[in-house]
């Protein structure tokens, strides 16, 4: 396994906010953040985070975001990444739920709210295994939209999951039986 920079234990990375995401540009937080999964390197030498990543950062205390010259409380986030996504707060629950559980999780695919799940410890060294699919309790989806999903994720060699939010903000977890076939 390739070998990974410890950070100090109460160390936290200061980002910026822009309209593209929330950038990093100090060389020491990328190389530690994306060694872990997080964000997507830019040319620029500067790491871009999901809102979603920028959230659950924010919620561990491990990253301050500004905009303009103001820090922002987790609570402003949250308002900034609803204004650009609807699904913003489910897609944080579900994150937060995977990263909790020693998961990293990457941007899905784009079947509508997944995630790439990698096994724990295999990041970096293999493809990741799961894709995770996610809906809130009281959505609406057609079983064929779903259905499709699956079946496509099943075509790329991962699992799929369906990772469905209670209105209470649990997250529980459908594993999708690989041997499903519908009936026509």
């Amino acid at each position: 396994m390739a070998h990974m920079t410890e950070a100090p234990p109460l160390q936290v990375f200061k980002a910026k906010l822009t309209r593209r995401g929330t950038i990093i540009d100090d060389a020491g937080a990328i190389e530690y953040l994306s060694q872990r999964g997080y964000g997507e390197k830019l040319d620029a030498g500067k790491l871009r985070l999901y809102d979603y990543e920028t959230l659950y950062l924010m919620y561990t205390g491990r990253l301050e975001v500004e905009k303009g010259s103001k820090k922002l409380t987790l609570e402003e986030m949250v308002d900034v990444a609803l204004r650009r996504d609807d699904d913003a707060w489910i897609k944080f629950l579900v994150y937060r739920d995977l990263r909790s559980r020693s998961y990293v999780v990457r941007e899905g695919f784009g079947f509508g709210i997944d995630f790439r799940v990698y096994e724990k410890g295999e990041y970096g060294e293999k493809p990741a295994k799961y894709v995770v699919f996610c809906l809130s309790e009281g959505s609406t989806m057609r079983a064929r939209q779903i259905q499709r999903a699956v079946q496509q994720i099943m075509t790329m060699g991962k699992e799929p999951v369906i990772a469905v939010v209670e209105r209470r903000g649990e997250v529980i977890y459908y594993k999708v039986n690989p041997t499903f076939r519908s009936a026509r």
